[in-house]
């Protein structure tokens, strides 16, 4: 043993046990590496804890996977990296598309809620508290959607503990999912890293809802990483009112998209508040440079619930390194953001950011192979399947792309089953390989519903020691209708 080795195990040795190193667990002997290239672990034994399900991820789709697993009576483990649960819906904070049909753009459209369920009773609860707008009709841009349903983001954090809470599921929030324990194409467990150690959860089913499909990445799914998106980061102004800020883009005749709704306890306010081109060329010129959006939206007097600035990334946003440079960029954004709407909006003199995305929002990081692929054509021929678990009625690219008269189409099961694994769904912005589908799919009420869809599905699948395809269709159908699920077929 040479002096430098000797040395540094004896340090160690003299100031006992590791600070974070979890009660029971063994001191690991350090090793040289072998190389310069790699570094050998050594192997350890990892504790065990088993549930029914485990649900990878506490975002948009996370959540209604984990609370209706747990409705359904499995024992059911959420793993989130984050310290709260809500993803996208909350980090972004802008309204939530949508839980209607677009009836208003097309004449005698019959109007129809068609996501309900789970997802619309956390948002009747959520109204309940103040924190959301309900379903405002919008005034102007009826062609992009009907309905405008703002949140408040940390009143959706509170209720999603509470109702996670209430299915009686068993969250494990700062907790990093760190691998997979896989045989014959079935996972049997995953591998969990937090400040108690690393730890390994064994299950019969498990969900990816993690957005960037970190699941069926240790789980070896065919996945590709296609980068095709800005990241979509927002910031909230606080001493900000939207009143001022329409007055702002009335006197430059930029009025677009309006809405008002309920806002701190009044009915028929503001609640959203979007641009048409702005004819002030130095602003103009300043926000696209820093990809920041004319739309707004809160519930909340004197602030702005949701400034966006988009970027879009260098590299792959499942790279380490490049994620970081880009963090830093987005940034600088917001701060640019906030100081462009401080020197040009009238009111907004002491504004101030107060909340920003504490991370990157993308909108799709590894695409997932499924069971089926949804193309652009299902989803604006309004196409129904015979394996539907949730239609949906909403396209980001509209009025461009619009659902077939004002309809819906359907997400089939097995556009949620990941191929080449027996016990793993996807729910979520990681499956539909085609753009255009994906600006439908990948929507935050598209992901709840998929999440609640998901979610009751594993749990049957684990009641019966099944996998993912050879559950049958007809006891998941009945569930999900008795859960409040709309079909359309």
């Amino acid at each position: 043993m040479n002096r430098r080795r000797f040395s540094r195990q004896m340090l160690i040795l003299g100031t006992g046990l590791p600070a974070g190193l979890a009660a029971g667990q063994s001191m690991i002997n350090i090793q040289e590496p072998e190389s310069k290239e790699f570094y050998e672990e050594p192997s350890k034994k990892l504790p065990l804890r088993h549930f029914d399900v485990v649900v990878a991820g506490g975002g948009t789709a996370g959540l209604f996977a984990a609370i209706a697993s747990g409705r359904q009576g499995a024992r059911t483990m959420l793993i989130e990296s984050k310290g709260y649960c809500g993803g996208i819906a909350v980090e972004g904070g802008t309204a939530i598309h949508s839980f209607y049909n677009l009836y208003t753009a097309f004449p005698g459209c019959a109007k129809r809620k068609v996501i309900r369920g789970i997802p619309a009773e956390f948002m009747d609860r959520l109204t309940e508290m103040g924190g959301c707008t309900g379903y405002p009709e919008m005034e102007t841009g009826r062609g992009y959607d009907s309905i405008c349903t703002a949140i408040d983001t940390e009143q959706y954090k509170l209720l999603a503990f509470n109702m996670l809470k209430e299915a009686n599921v068993f969250v494990a929030v700062n907790t990093l999912l760190a691998g997979a324990i896989v045989s014959d194409g079935c996972i049997q467990g995953v591998i969990t890293e937090s400040r108690s150690g690393r730890e390994a959860i064994m299950a019969k089913s498990f969900i990816d809802c993690t957005g960037y499909g970190d699941l069926c990445a240790h789980a070896h799914a065919e996945f590709t990483v296609p980068n095709d998106y800005d990241s979509c980061n927002s910031f909230s102004l606080a001493n900000a009112s939207i009143d001022d800020y329409y007055k702002f883009l009335e006197s430059h005749s930029a009025i677009g998209q309006i809405c008002r709704g309920p806002r701190s306890g009044e009915e028929n306010k503001l609640v959203r508040v979007g641009a048409e081109e702005l004819n002030i060329p130095e602003f103009s010129e300043k926000a696209k440079k820093i990809g920041m959006s004319m739309i707004t939206t809160t519930v909340r007097d004197n602030y702005l619930m949701y400034v966006k600035c988009n970027y879009k990334i260098p590299g792959s946003v499942v790279n380490r390194d490049d994620v970081a440079a880009a963090e830093i960029e987005i940034r600088q954004r917001m701060a640019q953001g906030s100081e462009l709407l401080r020197q040009y909006v009238p009111g907004f003199e002491k504004a101030f950011i107060a909340r920003t995305s504490p991370s990157l929002c993308i909108r799709r990081g590894r695409l997932i192979s499924c069971d089926y692929d949804i193309t652009h054509e299902d989803v604006i021929d309004g196409r129904h399947f015979d394996d539907d678990v949730f239609v949906y009625g909403f396209h980001d690219f509209a009025p461009r792309f619009q659902i077939k008269d004002g309809g819906t189409y359907g997400i089939p099961y097995r556009a949620l089953c990941v191929r080449g694994v027996e016990n793993l769904y996807a729910a979520g912005m990681m499956i539909t390989s085609d753009h255009r589908a994906h600006m439908s799919t990948r929507n935050t009420v598209s992901c709840m519903a998929q999440g609640q869809a998901v979610g009751t599905a594993a749990a049957l699948c684990a009641a019966e020691s099944c996998g993912t395809r050879e559950l049958s269709y007809t006891p998941l159908r009945e569930a999900l209708e008795k859960d409040g699920v709309y079909f359309e077929r």
